[in-house]
């Protein structure tokens, strides 16, 4: 499994720093840093709606697969 963590683009582009995030969410410093460099081996779904609403954006916006799909076809 290859997911990407996009954190500090959205972070970026809403001009948040990590200590702001993590105040605003309710998330440790230590634990949003591991997500940021994508250390972690899940996520929450609470805490990923708490982070796409502070940052605006969709949960895709934030994980990205990289790798290549596997082309099923049903017959």
């Amino acid at each position: 499994m290859s997911i990407r963590v996009n954190l500090d683009v959205q972070m970026a582009r809403q001009k948040m720093s990590l200590t702001e995030l993590s105040e605003r969410v309710g998330i440790s410093m230590t634990n949003l840093s591991l997500l940021k460099t994508g250390k972690v081996k899940g996520i929450r779904f609470n805490t990923l709606d708490s982070i796409c609403r502070e940052l605006h954006c969709q949960p895709g916006d934030l994980l990205e697969f990289e790798g290549q799909l596997d082309s099923h076809s049903e017959q």
